[in-house]
C-alpha cells in the first residue's frame, strides 16, 4: 500500500528537500520521490493568471479551470481525490509570476504548479520550477521552447504558436498563393515566434510579407502601426496581438474604408469580450484558427452542454459561451488524465504521466484531436482547424 511519510530535513542541496517536504516511501520503485500537497484524498494545484492588467481578459481560464475541477469534486474527485485550485494574479508581469509562483511552490505547498499563463510569464517562472522539481504543467501559452528537454519539469498544451503559423501560410497558399502580407505583432517572445515561422512558411513561394510593425504591451494603443500597415496595401493582414490590442487593430480595420484585407486573427486573440465589444459585423470574414469546441457552435453537444452546466453551477460569475472559460475547462481535463496515469504518487510521477498520454480523448476537444504526448513528442496536442466569422459566430472552413 502506499505511504506517504513527513520527513523533517533542513535544505539538503543534493535532493532539493526543504523542511516538511513530504516523500513517497512506497511502492519501492516509487520511493524518495516528492509528494507535497498530495495525500491519497487530495491534491493541492496552483496556477498563475493575469486577473488584472493589459491581458486581464485571460481571467477566465482560470474560471474554466476551477469550472473542470469543481464539476470533477462533486463526482468524487479526480482518481479519487479531491482538487484544491489555488489561483495567483501576476497581473501579466513577468518578475510578478515568480514571486507567485515561489508563494505556491514554499508557502501554499502545491503539489503542481497547473497552468502558468503568457510566454513571458511562463519562461520567468520555469527556471525556478524546474530548479525545484515542481511540476509546470501545461502552461496556457504555444511557444515551442516548452518542449525543450533541458527543462523536464514543463511541458505545453495549446498547439505551439509555429504551427499555428504554418496553418496560415498553408491555408494562403492554397487560396492566395500570390498575397501580400502586412503583420501586426506583439513584441515578445510570443509575437516573434509566430511571425518568424509564418515567414520560413512562405519562403520561397509566391505570398510575401510586405510591412511588419510590433507594439509593446504597456502601449495605449496600435492606432499609428495600423495607419503604417494600411498604408502598404497588403491584400492579407496578420493580427498577432493579445485580445487588448487585437480588438484595437480589428476596430482600426473595420473602420477604414481605403484598406480591406483579408484579416487572419491569432488563435489566443479570439475572446468573447472582443467579440462583444466589436460586434459582429468587424469579425465578419475574419479568419482564426481553434483546437476545442466553440462553446456556441456546439451548444447542443453532449460534452458542451456538461461543461455549460457546470460552469453556471459552479462559477456563476463565468460566461458559458466563453471560448477561453473552454481553453481553462478542456487544459483542466487533460491535468486530470495525467493525474489518473500517475503510477508512483509523486511530482515525478505527475511529469512521467504527462509524458506519456496516448491518443487520450476529451470531449471539448474537436473531433479527430487528442491529447498525446510520448518520447520525442512533447507537445499534447498539435491539431488545427481554420475557422471563418459568418454572420454571428465562426464556421469551419
Amino acid at each position: 500500500m502506499r505511504r506517504l511519510v513527513l520527513v523533517a530535513l533542513l535544505l539538503v542541496s543534493a535532493c532539493r528537500l526543504t523542511s516538511a517536504e513530504v516523500t513517497v516511501s512506497s511502492p519501492a520503485e516509487c520511493a524518495g520521490q516528492r509528494a507535497d500537497g498530495l495525500t491519497p484524498g487530495k491534491v493541492l494545484v496552483g496556477g498563475v493568471y493575469p486577473l488584472s492588467g493589459p491581458a486581464s481578459a485571460y481571467a477566465a481560464v482560470a474560471q474554466g479551470v476551477s469550472a473542470y475541477f469543481a464539476w470533477a469534486n462533486a463526482r468524487g474527485g479526480v482518481a479519487g481525490r479531491q482538487v484544491e485550485f489555488l489561483v495567483r494574479d501576476d497581473g501579466y508581469q513577468p518578475a510578478r509570476a515568480v514571486e507567485e509562483a515561489r508563494r505556491l511552490v514554499d508557502s501554499d505547498r502545491v503539489f503542481a504548479l497547473f497552468q502558468t499563463l503568457g510566454t513571458p510569464s511562463t519562461a520567468a517562472v520555469r527556471a525556478y520550477a524546474n530548479q525545484r522539481g515542481v511540476p509546470q504543467l501545461f502552461v496556457a501559452s504555444g511557444a515551442s521552447e516548452w518542449g525543450d528537454a533541458a527543462y523536464p519539469w514543463t511541458i505545453g498544451f495549446q498547439p505551439t504558436y509555429a504551427a499555428e503559423a504554418r496553418v496560415y501560410a498553408r491555408h494562403l497558399l492554397e487560396t492566395r498563393p500570390h498575397a501580400t502580407v502586412a503583420v501586426l505583432y506583439q513584441n515578445d517572445d510570443f509575437g516573434h515566434e509566430l511571425l518568424t515561422a509564418f515567414e520560413e512558411a512562405v519562403a520561397g513561394t509566391g505570398v510575401q510579407v510586405v510591412a511588419r510593425r510590433s507594439y509593446e504591451v504597456m502601449d495605449a494603443d496600435v492606432q499609428a502601426q495600423m495607419a503604417s500597415l494600411a498604408e502598404s496595401g497588403a491584400g492579407v493582414f496578420l493580427n498577432v496581438g493579445t485580445p487588448k490590442f487585437a480588438a484595437q487593430a480589428l476596430a482600426a480595420d473595420a473602420a477604414m474604408t481605403t484598406w480591406n484585407p483579408l484579416h487572419l486573427l491569432n488563435g489566443v486573440a479570439n475572446t468573447p469580450s472582443l467579440i462583444a465589444a466589436l460586434g459582429p459585423s468587424a469579425l465578419r470574414g475574419v479568419l482564426t484558427t481553434n483546437f476545442y469546441k466553440d462553446p456556441v457552435a456546439w451548444e447542443t453537444d453532449p460534452a458542451v452542454r456538461t461543461f455549460a452546466d457546470a460552469v453556471r453551477r459552479h462559477v456563476p460569475g463565468a460566461d458559458p459561451s466563453s471560448s477561453q472559460v473552454m481553453f481553462g475547462w478542456t487544459s483542466a481535463a487533460a491535468f486530470a488524465a495525467a493525474l489518473e496515469r500517475m503510477e508512483c504518487p509523486s511530482r515525478e510521477g505527475l511529469m512521467a504521466a504527462a509524458r506519456d498520454l496516448r491518443d487520450v480523448e476529451i470531449g471539448t476537444l474537436l473531433p479527430g484531436i487528442t491529447v498525446s504526448t510520448g518520447p520525442g513528442d512533447p507537445y499534447p496536442v498539435e491539431d488545427l482547424r481554420v475557422f471563418r466569422f459568418g454572420d454571428s459566430g465562426w464556421e469551419a472552413v
